[in-house]
């Protein structure tokens, strides 16, 4: 996701309304995860709620198989370590989706048109994925990978 210069141009690149977008910065600057103008992060604070938090907040659901778009271990950047798996892969339900496997509910329901458009958000949105609902292994290498791009390295 690239810079944005309005809230509309931040609503429209995350598929939510204005009205959403704007109310979602507040939220974001009055936990403290962004800085007050809502376009700096606070690395350290993000990193400890999407990978102690997220699960508790919006927890992984798994329903049943489907089409969809690959996500958490099945997508970039994961999939290069996990390679194709046992056929039993988490996708994003979407009637464009390629992939055949189990469905994985999104943190919203326009995630996946999202990240067909942006694959940065979408590899973000994986990793995400990986650590809310993933095993035990694919959790900690996501956990690697978003430490190390948020500025944090590997420890805590």
């Amino acid at each position: 996701m690239g810079r944005w210069d309005s809230f509309a141009s931040l609503a429209s690149s995350v598929g939510l309304s204005a009205s959403a977008a704007h109310a979602s910065v507040r939220r974001l600057v009055a936990v403290n995860l962004v800085s007050e103008d809502g376009r700096g992060v606070n690395a350290n604070a993000l990193a400890e709620f999407l990978v102690h938090g997220l699960k508790y907040v919006f927890p992984g659901r798994r329903g049943g198989m489907g089409r969809g778009i690959p996500t958490g271990v099945a997508a970039p950047p994961l999939e290069r370590e996990f390679g194709p798996g046992d056929g039993e892969i988490p996708v994003w339900p979407h009637p464009e989706g390629r992939a055949r496997g189990y469905e994985l509910t999104p943190l919203c329901p326009t995630v996946p048109q999202v990240c067909m458009a942006d694959p940065a958000l979408y590899e973000w949105m994986a990793l995400i994925d990986a650590i809310r609902a993933g095993r035990a292994r694919e959790r900690e290498l996501a956990t690697k990978i978003v430490e190390k791009r948020l500025g944090r390295g590997h420890g805590h």
